[in-house]
């Protein structure tokens, strides 16, 4: 097989999308190791992200949209920012203001960069506590 042809679990090759396709949020969210709940939630947190949606409110991400989720993936996660933070970074488009007044991470001095394992296991803690947050999500459903 072609080493552009990833394989899906039924071990057919599915061909790889351009880079200017649209992509589904199932897509998306697999490409950046974000749950699809988290894009829907920054949906509603940052205007700036507007997916196009079609009938039955399915999305479809433009490559702009993707870099835009990169963006706020990597300063929520890996530089520390709050939402907050991330969010009047996007509006003013500057990182300088007068955020330290508000008492967020000022915009101009974020957080250093964490060693490798640092940001892994960051990463994991996360992902562990969303994991814990829908399994009580669960549980309360089926009581």
């Amino acid at each position: 097989m072609s080493e552009d042809l990833p394989i899906e679990a039924e071990g057919r090759a599915k061909p790889r999308k351009a880079p200017t396709a649209f992509r589904t949020i199932s897509e998306v969210a697999d490409d950046l190791h974000i749950p699809q709940h988290v894009l829907r939630f920054w949906e509603s947190k940052f205007p700036q992200l507007k997916p196009l949606k079609r009938g039955g409110g399915r999305r479809y991400y433009r490559p702009e949209d993707i870099a835009l989720l990169r963006r706020i993936s990597d300063l929520l996660y890996t530089q520390g920012y709050t939402i907050k933070g991330v969010q009047r970074l996007l509006r003013d488009g500057t990182d300088e203001g007068p955020q330290a007044q508000t008492g967020e991470l000022p915009l101009g001095d974020p957080l250093p960069p964490l060693a490798a394992e640092e940001q892994e296991t960051a990463a994991l803690r996360a992902a562990l506590a969303e994991l814990e947050a829908i399994a009580g999500e669960l549980r309360d459903l089926v009581r």
